[in-house]
């Protein structure tokens, strides 16, 4: 599967108070590379903790959910759109059904 705006996770995990989050970003960026999902559900049943929203987004844990992820994932294009990464609390301050990147 393609990830679109990889630089928006690359940013992210430099960032000084980020920094612990790079090594558990880049394995997810691994992991999605190397997927083919063809359903949220055959996404979800590989990945249990993911919550699949309305919309095509799915929200994934990252680093035993110090962080969250937002995509859009569009399966019959085998493309994912990073749309929000942040902490848990910035996580909680926006609507992961709407959230877009700035």
């Amino acid at each position: 599967m393609r990830v679109i705006a990889v630089s928006t996770l690359k940013a992210f995990w430099e960032h000084p108070s980020h920094r612990d989050s790079e090594a558990a970003l880049k394995s997810w960026l691994a992991e999605m590379h190397q997927g083919s999902w063809k359903t949220p559900a055959e996404m979800k049943a590989q990945y249990a903790n993911a919550s699949v929203l309305k919309g095509r987004r799915v929200v994934f844990n990252i680093k035993g959910n110090d962080y969250r992820l937002v995509v859009a994932v569009a399966f019959s294009f085998q493309a994912m759109y990073i749309k929000f990464v942040g902490t848990h609390q910035q996580y909680d301050a926006i609507d992961a059904g709407t959230v877009e990147l700035k």
